[in-house]
């Protein structure tokens, strides 16, 4: 939910530093001088197994522990633009690709489901022109207010597997403290349309953390959600500092939501529940979240198509200008919406063969399966324990990571404290450009 912040080696003592959704994060992209053509940047890579990502950075609002690329009330001609100027960077992209196969989608955000039925044929449309959207697992993000049964029934039929939507909390005074103004029946109207359109996978996502959240109301909303028999579950701590209500019972809130975190952990396992990673839960009778693709975040490539798009190489992260504050979010778009030539990469972070280790280990050490040893040699021609001895010793003397076998995998306290653990594997580089990001 929030970047890291980076101006010291992390803490180990101290459980939310930051959420490492990526690495690096885009405050680490540069622009790229010159700019590199892709069809360069994709010529010597493996494109039989790519992640398509198409990102739409529209909301009805913005709620108040979001830092997401995205700006609220779009009006129609921005959202008809702005599918336009997608429509062109996805044929300058499929140029530059060629022959190409993917084995999973997803449309992000921001919020897919904000624009209406017909847009969301046309968005399907343009992830249609790489892939045949019926034959890969298709995820896509929604909300409560924009989960409209017209909506939902274009994904459904367009091939959509998996939709996630973010409730954060069924207590209404917790999502009104959360910035997150809904009602309880308008989510509960909103799960009972994704469920009759029968869609493989339902994910919730709830928040801990909350301003006036206990114990008893976390377990409240677990439990309301358990009862839509969700296949996926993930758990987010809240990183917006509530003005009020935690600091009363004289604890930190650091160790606030490490409780509830370990509440909802231990609830969900209770209920049979596998833990996926410290955000994610499964139920095992689903398989798994993507359908089973071949698609591995280790080593295969990504292409993003949208303003807020990352796409991935083996040698080069890319995307577009960064921005969280509301005029530069706008201006970026506006500017996206008049681009005609899609042809490069502008702005990205290329990735040494040390980067490139540090992120395969990033990537595996926080899921809850951990690293083996023998893809990361056959990838690398050498051992992950001698590559980063110091960072895996430190975690080891902590009990918070278990390396006696073939595979290196986080205890269930390194789990809990992932937010410290993925920051604290930066690379010094990683860290300083970081530092130096101006924040737009």
């Amino acid at each position: 939910m929030t970047s890291p912040t980076t101006s010291a080696p992390p803490d180990l003592t101290r459980p939310y530093q930051g959420y490492v959704y990526a690495y690096p994060h885009k405050t680490a992209y540069r622009p790229l001088t010159p700019r590199p053509r892709l069809s360069d940047v994709w010529a010597d890579e493996r494109r039989d197994a790519l992640f398509l990502y198409l990102h739409v950075p529209f909301c009805e609002m913005r709620c108040g522990f979001c830092n997401l690329f995205t700006r609220t009330g779009a009006p129609e001609e921005l959202t008809t633009a702005y599918l336009d100027a997608l429509e062109r960077q996805a044929d300058a992209v499929r140029d530059a690709l060629g022959e190409a196969s993917f084995a999973t989608a997803a449309f992000g955000g921001g919020t897919p489901t904000y624009l209406t039925a017909a847009e969301l044929e046309r968005l399907c449309d343009l992830a249609g022109r790489f892939a045949d959207l019926t034959r890969i697992p298709l995820s896509v993000e929604t909300s409560p207010a924009t989960a409209t049964a017209d909506r939902l029934t274009v994904l459904a039929e367009r091939g959509a597997t998996r939709v996630s939507i973010g409730v954060q909390s069924f207590v209404d005074a917790e999502a009104r403290a959360a910035v997150r103004p809904q009602k309880r029946a308008e989510v509960e109207s909103a799960l009972d349309r994704i469920r009759a359109a029968g869609f493989d996978t339902l994910n919730i996502d709830l928040i801990y953390g909350i301003d006036g959240q206990t114990p008893e109301s976390w377990l409240y909303s677990l439990d309301t959600a358990l009862s839509w028999e969700p296949e996926e579950l993930y758990l987010y701590p809240l990183y917006v500092r509530p003005l009020t209500g935690l600091g009363r019972q004289g604890r930190s809130w650091d160790d606030q939501r490490l409780e509830l975190y370990r509440v909802g952990r231990d609830h969900l396992l209770g209920l049979g529940y596998e833990q996926v990673s410290m955000r994610m839960f499964r139920r095992p009778s689903a398989g798994t979240s993507d359908g089973g693709t071949t698609y591995c975040c280790q080593t295969d490539g990504m292409v993003g198509l949208g303003c807020g798009a990352r796409s991935y190489t083996t040698g080069l992260h890319y995307s577009f200008e960064y921005a969280v504050g509301t005029s530069a979010v706008r201006g970026i778009i506006d500017e996206y919406v008049r681009a005609r030539e899609f042809g490069d990469a502008r702005v990205g972070f290329a990735l040494d063969d040390d980067e490139r280790r540090r992120r395969h280990l990033l990537q595996s050490l926080l899921q809850a399966s951990g690293l083996r040893r023998a893809d990361y040699r056959r990838r690398f021609g050498t051992d992950p324990a001698a590559d980063f001895a110091a960072e895996l010793t430190a975690l080891a003397d902590r009990g918070r990571l278990d390396d006696r076998t073939d595979v290196i995998r986080l205890t269930p306290d390194g789990l809990a404290y992932s937010d410290a653990i993925g920051p604290a594997l930066f690379s010094p580089r990683v860290r300083t450009l970081m530092d130096t990001y101006e924040a737009r």
